[in-house]
């Protein structure tokens, strides 16, 4: 069994546990899904109703995180509202205890201060790492599990901070790739140089620990 940390395709494949990203204004078609608001897709004015939603959908067992929600820099959402919006999602994560997928751009120092102001005590995944290896240290010293895909494919040069990541730290996914989570498996197999069988049973071994 592979296991798929993130993805907005489902591909219902037996031989895939996929944790399919679900926005709160998208119906519930699949069997395990993440739930929340993304940085780039807040609605000021139908906040509320979304967070509701949320609530709602995080009581279900198949609602296995909250996310992907977090900080993106890079966009026109003031970085206030986004703070604003980010905690009253891992407050709801806390009193849910259910793990969190992030969306992270260029606010890694953000995400540590909040994640110890409010005492987030619940697994929390940063998907799509493409940094270097000095943030990668920065976040695993801070407690978070680091995800990789697209750019573990794309940037030749993160292989080796995939590498240097402690085994019980990582899981794979495929986002809004075209690439199967295969390939991803492959070429994270190449990077640390093991055998595929280790490699299914340390991210199968990090997936349980994190979600079931």
């Amino acid at each position: 069994m592979l296991y798929n940390l993130h993805t907005h395709h489902y591909t219902n494949n037996p031989d895939v546990f996929e944790v399919v990203n679900k926005y709160p204004y998208e119906a519930i078609d699949v069997p395990q899904f993440s739930t929340g608001i993304h940085p780039w897709h807040i609605d000021v004015d139908k906040l509320y109703e979304h967070l509701a939603i949320i609530e709602q959908r995080l009581q279900l067992p198949e609602c296995l995180a909250l996310g992907e929600c977090g900080l993106d820099k890079r966009i026109e959402i003031p970085l206030d509202v986004q703070v604003t919006v980010f905690e009253k999602q891992l407050l709801l994560a806390k009193k849910y205890q259910k793990p969190v997928i992030l969306h992270l751009v260029a606010a890694f120092q953000e995400l540590v201060e909040i994640k110890k102001r409010l005492d987030v005590d619940v697994p929390m995944v940063v998907h799509g790492f493409s940094k270097n290896a000095q943030v990668a240290k920065q976040l695993l010293d801070n407690g978070f599990y680091l995800s990789f895909g697209k750019y573990l494919l794309r940037n030749p040069e993160l292989s080796e901070v995939f590498a240097s990541v402690p085994d019980d730290r990582f899981l794979l996914e495929t986002d809004m790739i075209e690439e199967t989570l295969a390939e991803v498996y492959n070429k994270a197999a190449t990077a640390r140089n093991w055998e595929m069988d280790t490699l299914t049973a340390k991210v199968a071994a990090n997936f349980k620990r994190i979600f079931i």
